[in-house]
């Protein structure tokens, strides 16, 4: 399952980049790069995959996604809006390598916390609550700096990230994307597809057919790539679209289940409380009363 690997444009007056990513879904296709990213989302929510973890992101939410590392962010569909638009989603990107502040920087007794949190990085890391809050405030300082701070501003980010816990590590340890260059295509239709019809109920022979392989074949295929069942991976899919429709939706609990393309209420439930750890209603009250 090798990722597409995209080049990160650098000018010749910066050691790296940040931007505002102003358009949903424009790099929305499982890739990787040569430099470390570091990313918040103001506004829009969607489907995160970050090297064999898939879950929901919020606005507000923060990503920091070490070297090499695949990955990709999809926007949910109803909220693509025109750029510019004032409720079109948005986000916050930097990339920057792990030695272009010198090949000794991150060798330095003062710089452990800074080289570990990179180490850390390696499987992903998702920043949340206070510690989100810090970076992000962070991150908008050092879009607007000049000069030698935009270098304190990134550490100092990288400082603040460090003290997430272990609970944060998206991908598994054992996850591995060693694989040829021509299953890029094939990973990338068997997503899309997946992403735009998840809510439907999906038949092997199809997906298997988008991937050019007969039904056994797909689920080795499939299993060997991302360690997991492709079921397992349609799973996450739609518990994390029923997170998404608990918090922001007033529909019942059953109408949600079947929304998110489960066809048993007894099987949602507890798949839901196997991935998220709480049941539906606990999940929806627990984010009401933070």
């Amino acid at each position: 399952m090798k990722p597409q690997i995209l080049q990160v444009a650098t000018t010749p007056n910066r050691s790296f980049s940040i931007r505002r990513e102003l358009i949903p879904n424009i790099n929305s296709r499982w890739h990787c790069h040569s430099e470390v990213e570091l990313i918040c989302f103001h506004k829009g929510s969607g489907t995160q995959f970050v090297g064999d973890d898939v879950r929901r992101f919020n606005a507000g939410d923060v990503v920091l996604v070490g070297a090499s590392l695949p990955h990709f962010w999809h926007f949910d569909v109803e909220e693509r809006s025109d750029q510019g638009d004032i409720n079109s989603p948005f986000s916050t990107v930097i990339h920057f390598t792990e030695n272009f502040w010198g090949e000794r920087f991150l060798m330095l007794a003062e710089n452990a916390v800074i080289k570990n949190v990179l180490e850390k990085a390696k499987r992903g890391l998702a920043l949340k609550g206070e510690i989100a809050v810090k970076v992000i405030d962070l991150m908008e300082q050092l879009y607007h700096a000049e000069g030698p701070y935009r270098i304190m501003l990134l550490i100092e980010s990288l400082v603040a990230a460090s003290n997430v816990s272990d609970k944060s590590v998206l991908a598994s340890l054992g996850f591995r994307y060693d694989n040829p260059e021509q299953e890029n295509e094939r990973i990338n239709a068997i997503y899309k597809y997946t992403l735009n019809h998840f809510r439907e109920k999906i038949k092997l022979e199809t997906v298997a057919s988008i991937a050019g392989l007969s039904p056994n074949s797909f689920c080795r295929y499939f299993k060997s790539r991302t360690g997991k069942q492709f079921s397992q991976f349609v799973t996450e899919i739609r518990v994390g679209y029923a997170c998404k429709m608990l918090i922001n939706n007033n529909m019942g609990i059953k109408q949600i289940c079947y929304d998110s393309g489960f066809h048993n209420f007894t099987c949602f439930y507890k798949q839901f409380k196997q991935i998220t750890g709480k049941t539906p209603a606990g999940y929806q009250q627990a984010f009401s009363n933070r």
